[in-house]
């Protein structure tokens, strides 16, 4: 099993990986697709046909405008926002996509995205479908998609009968497990950190990862600085103001006037992930972290380490995201990401146990204390259902990133304060929540018809 810290953390947009950047990137798939069908010169228009939490909740994640914004060849990494809006507003008046390789399309967002709110397709909860007609209407192709979270996407036929992974001897460490994971470094008295670059480093040079990580860095940090200064409601209709522009400068007063409690160390933890959390609700840009309802647990937690924590090394920067990588990677192989497939323990569970992970491996923490902190972190998000109000990325989500990031912490200073023996394993933690998210009920999985999205002011 080999996840590279690319696809675990991706540059995208806001507010949602598997419910904005994964159907977007669905739609660039589909027309790549059509254009290499043998008729696609005979293609006159496209649509398309959400199922399932997509349906329930993509308006409030803007879906619609992803899929459009796709089908308008935009990819989430590269999205220009000014110059897309244009096209939006372009698309609104002619209805007629004008693509490289394809003849002009037809194509109505307002009628030509259906919102289907039946049973969701067999695959996963966020499933689409997109069609290409003829200019007699007829169909001319067909396919499936389904957005598996963290803004990865997959076919239905991959999604029946994944495409085999490449041979594990390929990679230098092929850990699919934690306890593999924990022998492997025991073997080669390497660090969870130099495994998982040693495995990067087997399909593009060191140059390329250390500019990669450089770069993921500079985004998920630029993202906290610009929620830290923006200020005004979140759109989406909730009216939900921003609040960390507001938190940031009374810390910032109260630490130069050394009025500081000693609790303060979690406000501003939770002050670096709202604000993250606020940028990716107004659609900025923002790293899947490993989701973006959750994108604001490891960035807070790496910032907290760089401006808290006593002899923090920039240097060691990419150790946390590789580290941290490693354990996401383990909880999408074994279990999932997707909180429309687990619940909010797959996303700021998963967040979390990722944060407390590197936090705890930079700190000083061996292999055996890194596993343990992830394990706390994870154990303590068990159970958490996703019931986004309206369906926006707003209530609960952006408070709850705060939370999971103090409670990374505290779990990356448990571990740290013991030997790495403890009595639960990371790969049975993992195992627990796979099965709590199966069993959970579909209101409580992001689909906002339980729990706290229907219990609203009735005001």
């Amino acid at each position: 099993m080999f996840l590279s810290v690319f696809d675990v953390f991706k540059i995208g947009i806001g507010p949602s990986s598997s419910h904005t950047m994964g159907p977007m990137t669905a739609a660039g798939h589909f027309l790549d697709l059509l254009r290499q069908h043998p008729s696609s010169h005979e293609a006159a228009a496209v649509g398309a046909t959400l199922y399932g939490s997509l349906a329930f909740t993509g308006k409030g994640h803007a879906t619609d405008r992803a899929v459009a914004l796709g089908l308008l060849g935009w990819t989430p990494a590269e999205l220009d926002p000014d110059e897309a809006e244009r096209q939006l507003d372009a698309l609104g008046t002619t209805h007629l996509l004008r693509l490289d390789g394809l003849p002009p399309l037809a194509f109505d967002p307002t009628t030509d995205i259906v919102f289907d709110y039946g049973p969701p397709l067999s695959g996963h909860a966020n499933g689409l479908v997109f069609c290409a007609r003829g200019a007699t209407g007829a169909e001319l192709l067909s396919e499936t998609y389904y957005s598996i979270g963290g803004g990865f996407v997959v076919t239905a036929q991959e999604r029946e009968a994944p495409p085999a992974a490449a041979a594990a001897s390929s990679w230098p460490y092929p850990f699919a497990t934690a306890a593999t994971m924990l022998r492997m470094a025991r073997e080669s008295g390497l660090s969870i950190a130099q495994m998982k670059r040693a495995n990067e480093v087997h399909r593009q040079s060191p140059d390329e990862v250390d500019r990669g990580l450089a770069r993921l860095w500079s985004v998920m940090n630029g993202c906290i600085e610009r929620g830290l200064g923006q200020e005004g409601e979140l759109p989406g209709g909730l009216r939900v103001r921003r609040r960390a522009a507001t938190i940031h400068r009374q810390l910032e007063a109260e630490r130069l006037a050394n009025r500081s409690q000693p609790h303060a160390s979690t406000d501003w933890l939770s002050v670096y992930a709202m604000a993250v959390n606020e940028e990716n609700a107004a659609g900025g840009r923002v790293v899947t972290s490993p989701t973006n309802g959750a994108a604001g647990v490891v960035p807070a937690v790496l910032r907290y380490y760089l401006d808290h924590c006593i002899g923090a090394e920039p240097e060691k920067v990419a150790d946390f995201l590789l580290t941290a990588a490693a354990i996401g990677g383990l909880i999408k192989h074994n279990a999932s990401i997707s909180g429309a497939e687990a619940g909010c323990q797959g996303e700021v569970g998963s967040a979390a146990a990722m944060a407390a992970a590197g936090l705890c491996a930079v700190l000083g923490g061996s292999p055996e204390q890194v596993e343990n902190a992830a394990e706390i972190a994870l154990e303590h998000h068990l159970g958490m259902t996703c019931d986004p109000a309206a369906g926006l990325v707003q209530v609960p989500c952006i408070e709850r990133n705060g939370i999971g990031a103090i409670k990374a912490v505290a779990a990356a200073s448990l571990a740290l304060r013991g030997d790495g023996s403890h009595f639960m394993p990371l790969d049975n933690c993992i195992e627990a929540m796979r099965q709590t998210g199966e069993a959970m009920n579909e209101r409580f999985k992001e689909t906002s018809l339980g729990g706290l999205a229907v219990n609203l002011p009735e005001c």
